[in-house]
């Protein structure tokens, strides 16, 4: 759904101090909606690296002053902690590798902001996401791939339904990046320049992971072994270790290159092996939610924000979706999203967390 869409409507815009939400901003104005800004504060802790610190806030307000549309700031720290902080700790300390961007926006961007946004009489809510919504020739929406392939973001939005869809403006979906930069530079927004947030906001680039977690578990070390069970190495961190991972292990320089295939947390053991240990006939998703119906048959399947989709069969039960790659594939690492698209490449059909 384009900003020209329910015409002339009150749209609350998520602005996160980024150059694509203050573009999206800017094209509602244009298009007649009545337009409010709000900038979700969301972490209250170290911000260096996402879309949660101070200057992003400021960046957020600039920005709507200069398009003289009002501003708010809403404080959902503590769903965002309870959300999406608390469970990315909890899924280390159990040897899974979470996906938290994709957490906030299913429970936080995509949900509290939705409820904010009815307790104050708004028509939809707006965000710059490189998505698209369309229509199927029966009415029922789609989610479609954002027109600029190398920002598309509907893996991470993947999580939508019918009626959250029905709410939701992707004003910049229909554009390539240096499209929307020119538009902020054309009059002049602070934010046409600024970098994209490439990290998890509350991960810290001087500390890192390692500072995070370890200030909220206690780590304990693993011995690392080859798929034979002979020991070849140490890591100081279980927790730190995740599924194809390369690097870190404690492994001796110059021989070939060995890659995690394992991490069992409880017995305190890496595996690793070669590339061709890691290849799987399929993964286990569960948790999964559909764009519209459950989907059996083949369709490709994408595994990370900016993965090549892969040919793939799916039988659904429930909630639970059984994958068989058409060709063998690396194994997902637990806890990662696992998108379904149609066979054009086209369109999101659902998505889950993988098992391992």
């Amino acid at each position: 759904m384009n900003c020209h869409s329910l015409a002339g409507v009150k749209v609350m815009c998520a602005m996160s101090g980024g150059v694509d939400s203050s573009v999206a901003a800017l094209l509602l104005k244009e298009a007649g909606h009545e337009v409010v800004g709000v900038t979700m504060k969301l972490w209250g802790g170290d911000s260096d690296t996402g879309c949660c610190s101070v200057s992003d806030v400021d960046d957020a307000r600039r920005v709507a002053q200069q398009l003289d549309i009002d501003h708010l700031v809403f404080n959902f720290g503590d769903d965002f902690n309870e959300h999406v902080v608390d469970p990315y700790v909890q899924a280390h300390a159990a040897g899974v590798t979470p996906n938290p961007c994709i957490e906030c926006n299913r429970s936080v961007k995509f949900a509290r902001l939705a409820e904010r946004a009815d307790l104050l009489g708004f028509d939809a809510v707006a965000t710059g996401h490189h998505a698209n919504i369309g229509r199927t020739a029966d009415g029922r929406l789609t989610l479609e791939r954002g027109h600029d392939d190398k920002k598309d973001q509907s893996y991470v939005v993947h999580m939508l339904d019918q009626a959250q869809l029905a709410r939701t403006m992707f004003p910049v979906g229909g554009m390539d990046k240096t499209d929307v930069r020119a538009r902020a530079a054309e009059i002049d927004l602070r934010t046409a320049d600024k970098p994209d947030s490439q990290d998890v906001c509350f991960i810290t680039s001087t500390g890192g992971r390692t500072t995070f977690l370890g200030d909220r578990i206690e780590f304990r070390p693993a011995t690392v072994v080859d798929t034979t069970g002979a020991t070849v190495g140490r890591v100081e961190s279980v927790e730190m270790v995740t599924v194809g991972q390369r690097k870190g292990l404690g492994l001796p320089g110059g021989g070939p290159k060995r890659y995690v295939v394992d991490v069992n947390v409880p017995n305190q053991v890496v595996t690793v092996g070669d590339d061709a240990d890691l290849l799987r006939a399929g993964v286990d998703v569960v948790a999964t939610t559909w764009i519209d119906a459950p989907v059996d048959g083949d369709v490709l399947v994408q595994c990370s924000a900016h993965g090549t989709p892969m040919p793939a069969t799916i039988a659904t039960a429930g909630t639970d979706v059984s994958v068989v790659w058409h060709d063998p594939q690396r194994r997902i690492a637990p806890g990662q999203s696992v998108v379904f698209y149609d066979l054009a490449n086209l369109r999101v059909l659902g998505g889950g967390v993988a098992t391992g």
